[in-house]
């Protein structure tokens, strides 16, 4: 990659809109690190963005807030690998991508008949398990390069806001530096 355009990548994973997402992002991995061990079985779903992020899922406030103070010692400390998760969106996307474009690739040239598509069809499933395979890795180093930063630096809770419907539990967590 040329010089300019990593400068220029930089440069916009840095702006602070984007870095206090990023950070949010690793903190609410953490978080779902801690929670689940702490309660194995437990489903939670997490969505960040400036402001904060979002904790789904039925587990007690302070729980949560426990949780959360946790991953901040911890990632202060240096454990790094707790903001990068492996149910994360970011992985997810990338399996889709991979997976959906090796696919495609074997229907090139498969012609307008459907017979001759349906004949690619094994091409197409090998490839786009293949596509998945090599998304796996990659969909951990997009999480570690550009979609979570794991130092959380000065961040901090500023306050928690629960909101419960049809028998689930969201916690709102925003966050301030």
């Amino acid at each position: 990659m040329p010089e300019s355009t990593s400068n220029l990548i930089q440069t916009a994973l840095n702006a602070p809109l984007i870095m206090h997402t990023r950070k949010n992002h690793g903190l609410e991995h953490a978080t779902l690190h801690i929670l689940s061990r702490r309660r194995p079985g437990l489903r939670l779903a997490g969505h960040s963005n400036p402001g904060g992020f979002w904790l789904i899922g039925n587990v007690p406030t302070a729980e949560v807030e426990s949780a959360i103070q946790e991953a901040l010692r911890r990632l202060r400390a240096g454990e790094y690998n707790l903001a990068i998760h492996p149910n994360c969106g970011t992985n997810l996307v990338t399996i889709g991508m991979l997976g959906g474009l090796a696919g495609g690739v074997a229907m090139l040239g498969a012609g307008k008949r459907f017979r001759d598509k349906l004949a690619r069809l094994p091409l197409a499933f090998t490839l786009a398990t293949l596509g998945a395979m090599l998304a796996q890795p990659l969909g951990a180093r997009l999480q570690e390069r550009v979609t979570t930063f794991p130092d959380p630096g000065t961040l901090e809770v500023e306050k928690i806001i629960v909101t419960r419907r049809g028998g689930v539990t969201a916690h709102r967590i925003l966050t301030r530096e």
